[in-house]
């Protein structure tokens, strides 16, 4: 199915307590990458709008956190009912700001809301344990929100990313203002649509719109407590040392320049669809892409199979529009550099045909360089394009010393029909996430989501069980009623 573009550019609104609301800052079109069209005006927020978001988010906090957390579970349980119900909606809109074909638009809005359900089941899940811990005194936790909380958000994944933080921050009692990328604002107002037919109470989800102001005016502002932000690594740094400079929590996720290590003995079609669909979905444009193939021994007959595999594709229905000019200037310089240091191309997609009616569009087909070398900048910085990497290596010793090299540690994969082998993998590999015959090792729910080293500032993960000590704190409370006939230290 393609992904049908707006014909015309909608005004792109801040969500103040439950009305839309233009921000006071500059206007910037917004252009879809699939054809360069205008599809939305985008009026950005000064600081002055987000302490107006911030206020009126800490007014309606209080009476959110007052609420029995199942009351507070039925916003979300009618929530995905919407979701669902609106899912190609929302899928064809996300998909026509973010460049994505229409099938990864509906993929990652469902990822989107697993994570949603996870947050229903928080209600049973974290009871808080009422232990008698001696004779007449009992110990229990209770977990208190932190109050107004912040998400930063990429341009790569409108919906499911937001989706990795609102509902659990939400569920907790918290209110949150959300920050979109300013490349991908349309989905936001959608949900925000969504959470109001929901029965989200107003102000419990504001949303300001913008660019660097208004993300540095949300992470100073005095009654921001906690900050999550997804994007590349500089700003992910930059996010988590200016947040904690003031004393607030951060959980800053960066990019990743993930590898895969191929082995002999694994199965050609099975590596050849894995590792093709890793580097090429998403056109590239998301931090669990391949990006470096760890070639061990000889494997051309997997390698052909992947170049085949992502010859296959065509541009507009199997694999989506980069995000802008700038970055296809950005890929096309870092080809051309490698190349010139040595590297071979044999799959070239800087001239690959883009749909009849896309020519103004942005794209760039996939590609594929051998005989890259390790210290060279393409093996090394993060590309955020369909582009794959191959480094010759004579045995998984040296692929995994390459690998480990690396300051990013999101991702790593292995593909291989030996336990022994993948374990090896497993347990030698610098990263937080990893796969075994699997190009894309995300991890479902309720497993959590995050790298280690330049991939990640802070601690704990932004999903699953571990991102609830993030939006909360826990108050533990120790109860004693009547003096016991023997004593000990807690008498």
């Amino acid at each position: 199915m393609s992904v049908k573009i707006p014909l015309k550019p909608v005004p792109v609104l801040n969500f103040i307590s439950g009305k839309f609301k233009a921000g006071s800052g500059k206007i910037q079109q917004v252009h879809s990458p699939h054809n360069g069209s205008v599809i939305g005006d985008l009026h950005h927020s000064n600081s002055d709008d987000v302490a107006l978001a911030v206020q009126e988010a800490a007014a309606a906090q209080k009476k959110w956190a007052a609420l029995p957390i199942k009351e507070r579970s039925k916003v979300f349980f009618e929530l995905r009912h919407i979701l669902m119900r609106d899912l190609h909606e929302i899928a064809n809109l996300k998909s026509s700001e973010s460049g994505k074909t229409y099938q990864e638009g509906k993929a990652g809005l469902l990822k989107g809301i697993e994570v949603l359900e996870f947050a229903t089941a928080i209600q049973n899940l974290d009871v808080g344990g009422r232990t008698e811990v001696s004779r007449g005194v009992s110990c229990e936790y209770r977990r208190e929100p932190l109050g107004v909380v912040a998400s930063i958000t990429p341009f790569n994944f409108p919906a499911m990313v937001p989706f990795w933080t609102i509902p659990n921050a939400l569920m907790l009692g918290n209110s949150l203002i959300w920050k979109p990328s300013e490349k991908t604002p349309l989905t936001s107002m959608r949900i925000a649509e969504a959470m109001l037919e929901a029965g989200l109470p107003e102000g419990v989800l504001q949303i300001v719109q913008g660019g660097q102001e208004a993300s540095e005016a949300l992470i100073d502002h005095p009654d921001v407590a906690a900050i999550s932000f997804v994007g590349s690594t500089p700003v992910a740094r930059k996010v988590y040392e200016r947040g904690t400079a003031l004393g607030k929590r951060v959980l800053a996720l960066g990019g990743a320049k993930n590898h895969i290590v191929l082995l002999p003995d694994a199965n050609p079609d099975l590596a050849g669809v894995g590792i093709s669909d890793s580097f090429t979905g998403c056109a590239g444009q998301r931090c669990m892409a391949a990006a470096v193939l760890l070639a061990v021994g000889d494997v051309d007959l997997h390698i052909q199979k992947i170049i085949a595999r992502a010859k296959s594709l065509e541009l507009g229905k199997d694999m989506g529009a980069i995000i802008s000019s700038q970055q296809i200037k950005f890929l096309n310089q870092q080809i051309h550099q490698a190349v010139q240091e040595g590297a071979k191309i044999i799959l070239d997609g800087r001239n690959a045909k883009p749909p009849f009616d896309c020519i103004n569009g942005n794209w760039v087909g996939p590609t594929i360089l051998d005989g890259v070398s390790p210290d060279q900048e393409i093996a090394k910085l993060e590309l955020f394009g369909p582009v794959l990497c191959i480094i010759r290596c004579n045995d998984i010793s040296e692929a995994m010393k390459i690998e480990n090299s690396s300051r990013m540690g999101n991702a790593c994969s292995v593909f291989t029909s030996s336990g022994a082998l993948a374990e090896k993998v497993i347990s030698l590999a610098s990263t937080g996430m990893v796969g075994v015959n699997v190009g894309v090792p995300v991890p479902r729910e309720p497993y959590s989501f995050g790298g280690v080293g330049d991939s990640k500032f802070g601690h704990g993960d932004i999903t699953g069980i571990s991102s609830l000590d993030f939006w909360s704190n826990l108050k533990k409370v120790t109860v004693k009623w009547d003096q016991q006939q023997d004593s000990n230290w807690m008498s």
